[in-house]
């Protein structure tokens, strides 16, 4: 999940055929499904967000294009919670150290 805000723009216009500036909201998840990027354009600028699970994976259902269409609740939610993560009997980990 190396990609940056112009090639994940290039990915959205080239791949899904859609306008990255058209005020949608864009996700894409790593292949190891613990990495998510948002990316979002308002008022002449991107923003981009990137979560990352210690343990477990995002879960989502796709459409046959592999896409993933979601509100803005559902949006806000998986920022929120872990709701869309498989975390089965996982003990919650403690970060010692972030070198």
């Amino acid at each position: 999940m190396r990609k940056s805000i112009d090639t994940l723009c290039m990915l959205i216009a080239e791949i899904f055929k859609m306008n990255p500036t058209d005020g949608s909201l864009f996700l894409f998840c790593g292949k190891s499904g613990n990495k998510l990027k948002a990316i979002y354009y308002e008022a002449n600028c991107f923003t981009l967000w990137y979560r990352r699970l210690e343990k477990g994976r995002f879960i989502f259902a796709r459409d046959v294009n592999g896409c993933i269409e979601m509100s803005r609740e559902h949006f806000k939610w998986l920022l929120a919670s872990d709701k869309y993560t498989n975390l089965s009997a996982m003990q919650v980990s403690q970060i010692e150290s972030f070198c």
